[in-house]
């Protein structure tokens, strides 16, 4: 017996969507999720497909789906354990090529029936003229009833054309399908020559030379984070520890970022009451902080209101190109964030920019926190070479992972960035740098098998004290910042 949409919630809104250009995306509660590649549409259909199951075990429950694609649209009913059920199908009206006598054979089906996957059994030859001859409501209705297979389009129901006819359409379909796909262009990309090394060096010499297996992964890391994504994304850097490394995760994330892919990037110093991002980066012409963005929301997110007027608000860092949104910094802190009030400044910021990047406080009980993380697309969690930094790592992410659905999502999907540094100040050398290393390479093998990604990050004094640049860093420090960066960007 097959499940009716009304036994299912219709929280969370998700849609697939897979489209004719060959890319597909999942969006769940207005967030996007891209769909791993396809050579065809029925295989992005299937990946797509694969999210949702994903997001319905996490849930512990089935969940509504809204699909759409090149040929059609409707909805579906997915389970935890894999079992699909297709509620509504309405394919997209044929498109016409040319005019036919009614008995040529190219009229008989239309060429979408090819890309349907293992239709269901064929009917008894004495049902099929009641078939074709129903309704679209009855089609919709019959296809409520539960398949194995995934029914994303369902099976058509119209009668099986007859063998003759359907001998033809097989061979005629492959020249229309070859000039469509069929494509002059070279897409392969072109390598090009060495910059570093003494691989470089030959080549700034006249003798051209393929660069490094180095410097291609330092070329790839450079093209995630160089990359525009649809719609506004955000990262959330937590850790419940104070003096883990989450404000400079934060700067070198965004500096990373804002340099690489050029999108508007702000960093958010979301402290329940006063944090110390705007101590550690630059100060504009004036003292507004987040709470008179606030206040200035309605304006702000008013039509008629100019890009521009956000520069009121936020400090730009001219070096680093990207913007910082300052928590309260009033004297007597008598202001704790709320969760609307979190909502109001996110809102405002995503329509101002592409990439937000959110630092936090030590608590993970306060509505403030809470709401950040409903509002997160990816997570980070820094830590340095100390063993309560670690610890309080691990608690943050158990206590995400035990909230279940979209937390335990970002909790398994995490990049965890282990900084090889102490509480020591610049004077970090020999025996206790390496005993530093060490540590650092113990807790990030020791997160590696529960979340997506791990990245070292070497000892740098440039990041110990004062303002934090990009450029004051040492080559192999920003090195692996771009790495970590490419591991983030990676997730969205």
């Amino acid at each position: 017996m097959g499940t009716t949409p009304t036994d299912v919630m219709a929280f969370p809104n998700i849609r697939a969507i897979v489209r004719e250009n060959g890319t597909a995306e999942v969006v769940v509660a207005g967030n996007s999720r891209m769909v791993p590649a396809g050579d065809s549409v029925q295989e992005l259909r299937n990946n797509a497909l694969a999210l949702i199951v994903g997001e319905a075990q996490s849930l512990q429950r089935p969940v509504r789906v809204r699909i759409e694609d090149p040929e059609g649209h409707g909805e579906l009913i997915v389970h935890p354990d894999n079992k699909i059920e297709s509620v509504s199908y309405e394919p997209a009206p044929a498109r016409r090529r040319a005019e036919a006598p009614e008995t040529t054979p190219a009229s008989v089906a239309p060429a979408v029936i090819d890309t349907v996957p293992a239709p269901a059994p064929a009917p008894e030859p004495a049902a099929a003229p009641a078939t074709a001859t129903a309704t679209a409501t009855a089609t919709a209705t019959a296809t409520a009833a539960s398949v194995d297979a995934r029914p994303w389009p369902p099976a058509p129901a119209t009668a099986t054309p007859e063998p003759q006819a359907a001998a033809v359409v097989e061979e005629a379909a492959p020249t229309r399908r070859s000039l469509k796909e069929t494509s002059f262009l070279v897409s392969a990309p072109v390598l090009e020559p060495a910059t570093q090394g003494w691989r470089g060096t030959l080549t700034r010499l006249g003798l051209r030379m393929d660069p490094s297996a180095e410097e291609l992964s330092e070329r790839e890391d450079i093209r995630t984070v160089s990359q525009h994504w649809p719609g506004p994304r955000t990262i959330a850097v937590v850790n419940r520890k104070g003096g883990a490394n989450k404000t400079p995760t934060v700067v070198m994330l965004s500096a990373i970022l804002a340099r690489y892919s050029g999108a508007a990037t702000v960093a958010w110093d979301n402290n329940e009451s006063q944090g110390t991002l705007g101590w550690r980066t630059e100060k504009g012409s004036h003292d507004r902080s987040v709470l008179d963005l606030i206040d200035s929301s309605t304006g702000l997110l008013s039509p008629s209101t100019n890009a521009a007027e956000i520069a009121k608000f936020v400090h730009h860092q001219t070096a680093d190109k990207f913007d910082v949104l300052r928590s309260d910094e009033n004297e007597e802190g008598d202001h704790e964030v709320t969760a609307e009030e979190v909502d109001i400044a996110h809102q405002v910021l995503t329509r101002y920019y592409r990439l937000v990047v959110m630092d936090s406080g030590n608590t993970a009980r306060a509505a403030n926190w809470r709401r950040m993380i409903d509002h997160t697309n990816q997570l980070v969690v820094p830590v340095t070479a100390i063993e309560d930094r670690a610890e309080a790592a691990r608690l943050t992410l158990q206590t995400l992972e035990s909230r279940g659905g979209h937390d335990a999502e970002l909790a398994r999907g995490a990049v965890v960035i282990v900084s090889e540094s102490t509480d020591a100040k610049r004077s970090m050398s020999g025996e206790a740098l390496k005993r530093a290393k060490d540590e650092a390479r113990r807790i990030a093998d020791g997160f590696a098998p529960f979340v997506r990604a791990v990245v070292r990050i070497p000892y740098d004094p440039a990041l110990v004290n004062g303002p934090i640049r990009y450029e004051a860093l040492q080559p192999a420090t920003q090195r692996a910042w771009l790495a970590a960066a490419a591991a983030v960007a990676a997730g969205f």
